[in-house]
């Protein structure tokens, strides 16, 4: 439901006749055209629905409108996990996004740019608490040993609806179909999912019927997340907030956002206007990145599990490796894919290859928040990909500044950017980036440090030193130190 506009945005533009090939600077269209013999120019002839006139900022600027609610909801969407459970959090924002996307093409229908701008701000905002609740489903379920092949099961789940997301869009948009088949047919099967996930789903061991009570005590014994044994306290936002592990994996994550968002994004657009593929092709061409990356995930998390279970490496330099194989080795192979010009079969082939390595996402930046923060892995997640989503508003309207002529040389700027941002925000991780517990996730084990000037953040705490007791002959409570 996320990506599917990146692909129907296509066909849901008016495309003016090809301009002449200026060789260099853009690709020959090698597509079959009607040509008028008379006059020897290209007619463009459009069937059934409407389509539109909007200039690549305004594709721009649709295309990031889903991150606009898709950041706002991730703070309180994790807030509601944790005091709610996953189950539903996800369940219903899930079926808020899915009932959104089948009324798109009433609300383009209807309101045209306005319109379609909405209601994707609305599926964003269904979709926001998706990754901090997922992510506290996994605190609550999965021994840190396995998280690695956990996150990447999970998440990587995400990569089948980048794969089949365009392959069907694709299909669905051939020999002019209507482009809001589309929309209907990925808003009904998110329906049909709720309904199973409602009956199977369980926000903790504990609450699920169905386990037995082996499994059940193993995961009560090895699981870390104290929500499983205890009540929380209150969220502490004072320490949250001043904690340097977890801002700079908001950095880490901010430039593996900003790559993989411009390719699930834009990638279609560049397949499409730029390497002139048909949209059926383009479909199956921005599908094979994400089954690339989907396969490698699997590999780096079998990989990052096995090391750290054998202890060949400690958790946070397992997360520093592959987030160094997500963020900078695929930032060389966009670079390179860039000067790969109209040769389409190497372009398509190194865009797989930078896809395939942000596949170790999952075994790093993905998952990083369960390490420094079991306890409020939801609130901590909603902090890191919420801030990190900020992304995917800015990048589809910069690409759509940097290249309103579609030139190799415009997208070229536009991956020079990607580049900086993924090795840059790489660096900063990799020097100050953590995989160990923080001392405000359980302040019961840890205590305070010895520079924590901002006083106790647990009411009980407060309380500590005052006691209520009754005289013999008086039955009014006096506070005593």
């Amino acid at each position: 439901m996320r990506v599917c506009l990146s692909m129907t945005i296509t066909q849901m533009v008016t495309r003016l006749p090809a301009s002449e090939h200026i060789i260099g600077e853009t690709c020959p269209d090698t597509s079959i055209t009607n040509t008028d013999s008379s006059s020897n120019s290209t007619v463009v002839i459009y069937e059934g629905r409407e389509r539109y006139d909007w200039n690549e900022a305004t594709q721009g600027f649709l295309l990031s409108a889903f991150y606009y609610g898709y950041v706002i909801t991730h703070l309180p969407g994790g807030l509601l996990a944790e005091k709610f459970g996953g189950k539903w959090t996800i369940g219903i924002g899930l079926l808020v996004t899915s009932i959104a996307t089948a009324l798109t093409p009433l609300a383009v229908t209807a309101g045209g740019a306005t319109g379609l701008f909405f209601i994707r701000v609305l599926e964003g905002a269904g979709e926001g608490p998706i990754t901090p609740a997922f992510v506290l489903l996994l605190a609550r379920w999965v021994p840190p040993s396995e998280r690695s092949r956990f996150g990447a099961m999970i998440f990587g789940g995400a990569q089948i609806g980048n794969i089949f997301g365009p392959y069907i869009s694709g299909l669905l948009l051939a020999d002019g179909g209507d482009w809001a088949n589309v929309f209907y047919c990925f808003g009904g099967l998110g329906m049909i999912w709720f309904i199973f996930w409602s009956l199977l789903c369980y926000s903790t061991p504990n609450s699920h019927p169905y386990i037995s009570d082996e499994e059940r005590k193993f995961l009560n014994e090895n699981v870390a997340a104290s929500g499983l044994h205890k009540r929380l306290d209150p969220v502490p936002f004072k320490a949250i907030l001043r904690s340097a592990p977890l801002w700079v994996l908001i950095m880490a994550a901010i430039g593996h956002d900003w790559g993989y968002f411009t390719m699930i994004t834009d990638l279609p657009k560049y397949f499409s206007d730029v390497l002139k593929f048909n949209i059926k092709e383009t479909g199956l061409m921005s599908a094979l990145p994400y089954i690339a990356m989907y396969v490698c995930s699997f590999i780096f998390a079998g990989l990052c599990d096995i090391c750290i279970r054998k202890k060949w490496h400690s958790i946070g330099t397992g997360r520093k490796i592959y987030t160094t194989v997500s963020s900078s080795v695929p930032a060389i192979f966009i670079i390179l894919a860039s000067y790969s010009g109209c040769n389409r079969a190497e372009a398509v082939g190194l865009f797989i290859a930078s896809m395939a390595f942000m596949g170790g996402f999952y075994s790093s930046v993905k998952i990083n928040a369960m390490d420094i923060a079991p306890n409020y892995a939801g609130t901590c997640s909603a902090f890191v990909n919420g801030i990190a989503a900020i992304s995917g508003i800015i990048t589809p309207y910069l690409i759509g500044l940097l290249t309103p002529d579609q030139t190799l040389q415009q997208w070229r700027l536009a991956f020079w950017t990607v580049f900086a941002v993924l090795v840059g925000t790489n660096i900063v991780y990799v020097i100050w980036g953590s995989g160990e517990q923080q001392w405000w996730d359980d302040v019961d084990k840890y205590g305070y440090p010895p520079n924590w000037k901002h006083g106790p953040f647990k009411k009980r705490q407060q309380d500590a030193e005052k006691k209520v007791v009754y005289p013999k002959h008086d039955h009014s409570p006096v506070l005593s130190n």
